[in-house]
């Protein structure tokens, strides 16, 4: 079994992005298993993985793919929490979807995918949503 962990935020086009992605994998649909990932930057209601739409939709385009879904959360760091998720399910692979931004921003403000990238020996699977016009309007 493979095992990818889907870090998925809360943009649905994105998350389903990442869904297709992972669907048009060799064998997907028999070897694949996908660990949706949440992390909380601010959760003072006590929300559930479950309750985040983005994780919902993607949970329904990879199960009506016949892809083996799980779920995991965290509040934290988003790239700590990413990798240390990762490491407790052993991925095998890491699927992000990052935002767009400027280098200004990257510089100011950091990004989640850089660091994972950075930090990680895993491979990893970078989806970026389109836009109407075909540009990438991927976030994070």
């Amino acid at each position: 079994m493979y095992r990818i962990l889907a870090a998925i935020g809360d943009d649905e086009d994105r998350a389903l992005e990442q869904a297709d992605a992972i669907a048009d994998l060799p064998d997907s649909d028999s070897e694949v298993s996908v660990t949706l990932f949440h992390d909380f930057t601010d959760n003072p209601a006590g929300a559930s993985v479950h309750q985040v739409a983005a994780v919902r939709r993607a949970a329904e385009r990879l199960e009506a793919d016949g892809i083996e879904v799980h779920y995991a959360e965290s509040s934290g760091p988003a790239a700590e929490t990413i990798l240390e998720t990762a490491a407790e399910i052993d991925a095998d692979l890491l699927c992000l979807a990052p935002r767009k931004r400027t280098p200004t921003g990257k510089a100011l403000f950091g990004s989640v995918t850089q660091q994972v990238l950075l930090d990680t020996n895993r491979p990893v699977l970078v989806c970026g949503a389109g836009g109407p016009d075909g540009e990438n309007d991927a976030g994070e």
